[in-house]
């Protein structure tokens, strides 16, 4: 590869295929943007890089440690690793962006057929300082993000760390969409035909450096085209009096002038008193200059700050102008021996830049004159590092953003940063991005929540690893962080024991995102609709608020009613308050309105039923449509306590047909006995991947649910694949050597026998037999008897089992109320096994 120090989308080049590609670059974005980029591939690619970076064993880091600059610490690599997290991230998407999926055109309002999002302005030219390791391949990260094609200039004396980098980076995405929006050169400043050819076709520019630096590139800049400077900046500290007299404050100003030895912009070059009296600049200076006679001595090497010829003839030139204005009172120099630091106090107030490496001037300027003072460097101030009372911070740092100051910190956290802070008073991602707005026609898109589901479907990174269960999932999340560990749910329990889900609030306003989504395409009218939330609530079950979260995110009027055992209380204020709409489980609903029959029907008000946890049979549904005038029977999601929404309907589902939430899950179908994929359109385990969850991987999780895909694309015109639950793998049963389905015997009650109402099955030993009890529910007026003949004709293997005299099959008639039903949720148990 020798020569080859371009990288371009994908490869190593020389000089002469990059400068062909160069005059070629326009046709280059433009395919490139054609393509669409999701920003969970930036994410996995970022994540999986960092992973690596952090481990001082992983091969990767290895590669990389050897293009570091000379002297440069290879800790720096994990550093940076820090910073391409999924966590740090996502956390800056959903701050600058407002979201983890900020390209997507969603619903501004969901009231309104009006949807918004965050475009990529399109190719961003990116100028790296030759000083700063990492400042490069982080600046090509938050072009990505923002969905941009990234092309970015390094100086040629740099090494060829960030095209490596971006190679490694590139090469965890197998779908080669990063690697297409990446393009690294390096080349002199002077090779300026390259830099205009750079530029010509950019929509914005990034550059790092001082003024010099900034008009060299401006003049390539065209019009129209963004110029985003990050030049160098000023920081000061300021301590008012009780602050300067305590020494824990003269230590902690220390730590900001010592470490990186006032490299970074956010270093204090200057420290003010709260005071005109020059005989208080002057103790102060000497009294903070012995605490950094303490201080060790800067570690050796040019990449640790070792001023170069130019810089250390400034430090002698500054000092020694410092020291002839002391015969002028003016000024009043301290310094060590070696030249190794020096405190300067100065009787003037302007703002004064610093030599650097560990040189601080000390001045006067009561709060009253810091406007007027610092105003007119307002271009290039950066940092306020204050100390002072609670009052004395609060209104300073009002006054230092009045004067310009961008950022105000403690003092001794001057150069402490956290993931998302504002750079230079703006968002990065927000400079490399366009708000656009579509507004569409609100009847044809009155259930469209997301406009993008119509134009392609998205495509996430491949599952992989091993499958996992329920235990594999619980353990994990009873060890979860505390910062990841902030909502606590536990299931209904209706297949086994409550299970423990957690999840942070970010994961949580994701997915209630996502499911009000789900809803608007299930036919939810949030600016007409009265909802009455009827799902179970209490005991850290989470249907109840979940929904709430919903609604609330929808806009939607609801009545937060819950599921309450006083139907007529629960029927007369759906009457009041003229509710027209019903969320809640199957079971519950359905005793709710046979119990207040007469006077739901009176009412004749109620229009819709969002119904979750269970199912309603097409012969329940047909008895809400006929006998209360519901019009519209839709799932209100399908998903799970551990993973959250999985799926939705639209209004062209119906049953167990749902949408993928693709955006959020990938889903494989995989055989019953064997851990491989069914033949499309067969019945297998669904098993999930989730992509947007903070600290847990959930990968390739066995559910516990079965279902079929339904193939083609649906008539509502989303690409988001479809899918038909088939019921649970706990609802098939190991009876007197053969396996029965709890399905099976819902579809024959209710195909066969006319059966509208619940079914439950009871298992128990009956001496040398095995007893299976069919349980109906008696409102919906079904013969038992003839339902135990229905069962037999259209069971071959039931009727096997019995004619064998292996089992003995029952069928009764019970009271819905009297039906096994779990405690938290209310769901009906499918299967009740009392064999023991």
């Amino acid at each position: 590869m020798s020569g080859h120090q371009h990288y371009w989308q994908g490869e190593f080049i020389g000089d002469e295929e990059a400068g062909r590609r160069l005059a070629e670059l326009p046709g280059a974005v433009e395919a490139a943007l054609a393509e669409g980029l999701e920003t969970e591939t930036v994410l996995a690619a970022c994540d999986a890089l960092a992973t690596a970076l952090r481990d001082p064993g992983h091969p990767v880091r290895a590669r990389l440690a050897a293009h570091l600059p000379e002297g440069e610490d290879p800790a720096v690599l994990a550093e940076l690793g820090g910073l391409l997290g999924r966590r740090e991230l996502t956390r800056k998407l959903r701050r600058e962006l407002g979201g983890a999926t900020p390209g997507r055109l969603n619903r501004a309002d969901p009231r309104e057929t009006v949807y918004e999002a965050w475009a990529p302005v399109g190719l961003v030219a990116h100028i790296a300082p030759g000083n700063a390791a990492t400042v490069a391949p982080l600046s090509i990260v938050e072009g990505l993000l923002a969905g941009n094609v990234n092309v970015l200039k390094t100086s040629s004396d740099d090494t060829l760390l960030t095209q490596q980098l971006m190679a490694e980076l590139a090469g965890l995405d197998p779908s080669g969409a990063l690697a297409a929006r990446i393009v690294v050169l390096r080349f002199p400043s002077s090779r300026q035909e390259w830099l205009r050819l750079m530029c010509a076709p950019a929509d914005a520019v990034a550059v790092w450096g001082g003024e010099t630096a900034v008009e060299g590139v401006a003049a390539h800049v065209p019009a129209g085209c963004r110029l985003v400077e990050w030049g160098h900046r000023i920081s000061f500290a300021y301590l008012t009096a009780d602050a300067w007299s305590d020494a824990r404050t003269l230590d902690a100003l220390a730590d900001d002038v010592c470490l990186h030895e006032q490299e970074a912009c956010s270093s204090p070059q200057v420290v003010y008193l709260d005071t005109e009296d020059e005989d208080e600049v002057f103790g102060f200076a000497e009294r903070f200059a012995a605490v950094l006679a303490t201080r060790p001595p800067a570690a050796a090497g040019a990449a640790a700050g070792e001023p170069d010829p130019a810089e250390a003839a400034e430090l002698t030139t500054t000092e020694l102008m410092a020291r002839l204005e002391e015969h002028l009172g003016l000024t009043r120099v301290f310094a060590a021996p070696d030249g190794s630091w020096r405190v300067m106090a100065d009787t003037r107030s302007p703002l004064t830049a610093s030599p650097l490496h560990r040189s601080v001037w000390v001045k006067p300027l009561p709060r009253k004159r810091l406007i007027a003072t610092l105003r007119p460097m307002r271009r290039y101030l950066q940092t306020a590092g204050l100390a002072g009372s609670p009052t004395d911070i609060a209104e300073l740092s009002r006054t230092a953003l009045a004067a310009g100051v961008t950022r105000v910190t403690p003092v001794g956290a001057m150069l402490e940063s956290y993931a998302g802070e504002p750079h230079d008073g703006v968002y990065a991602l927000q400079r490399y991005s366009r708000r656009v707005a579509v507004q569409a026609d609100p009847a044809a898109f009155a259930t469209t929540a997301c406009l993008d589901d119509l134009v392609r479907p998205v495509v996430l990174p491949l599952p992989e690893g091993p499958l996992l269960g329920k235990e594999d999932v619980q353990e994990p999340a009873r060890r979860l962080a505390r910062a990841d560990a902030e909502l606590y749910f536990r299931s209904g329990g209706s297949t086994g024991a409550p299970a423990l889900s957690v999840f942070s609030y970010d994961d949580y306003d994701t997915q209630m995102h996502a499911a009000a989504r789900g809803l608007l395409a299930a036919g939810y009218d949030p600016a007409s609709d009265r909802t009455a939330n009827l799902f179970y609530c209490g005991a850290m079950y989470g249907s109840f608020i979940s929904f709430f979260s919903v609604l609330e995110r929808l806009g939607g009027v609801q009545l937060p009613l819950s599921a309450s055992p006083d139907h007529r209380a629960t029927a007369q204020a759906l009457i009041d308050h003229g509710a027209d709409t019903l969320f809640g489980m199957p079971s519950y609903l359905w005793q709710l309105l046979h119990a207040e029959e007469e006077a739901l029907r009176a009412y004749g008000g109620l229009r819709k039923v969002f119904y979750g946890g269970e199912h309603f049979t097409e012969e329940q549904q047909r008895t809400l449509k006929d006998t209360f005038g519901i019009e519209a029977v839709r799932s209100i999601t399908y998903g799970s306590t551990d993973l959250g929404p999985l799926g939705y309907q639209c209004t062209e589902s119906s049953g167990g047909v749902h949408h993928l939430h693709a955006d959020l899950h990938t889903m494989e179908i995989l055989d019953l006995a064997e851990d491989r994929a069914v033949v499309p359109g067969e019945t297998g385990r669904l098993v999930f991947t989730t992509h947007a969850r903070r600290g847990q991987h959930l990968g390739r999780y066995v559910i516990g649910d079965l279902g079929r895909e339904v193939p083609g694309r649906c008539p509502c015109g989303r690409h988001a694949p479809r899918f038909e639950l088939r019921g649970r793998t706990g609802d098939v049963m190991r009876v007197a050597t053969y396996f029965l389905n709890h399905r099976r015997f819902l579809d024959l009650a209710e195909e066969q026998g006319g059966h509208r109402g619940e079914v439950q099955i009871r298992l128990d030993s009956a001496g040398a037999r095995e007893r299976l009890t069919v349980r109906v529910e008696r409102a919906a007026a079904t013969d038992p008897v003839r339902l135990r003949e229905v069962f037999l004709a259209g069971y071959p293997e039931l009727r096997s089992a019995v004619a064998e005299r292996l089992l003995e099959l029952v069928v009764e008639a019970v009271d819905g109320a009297s039906l096994d039903r779990s405690p938290t949720s209310g769901k009906l148990l499918a299967v009740v096994d009392a064999r023991g």
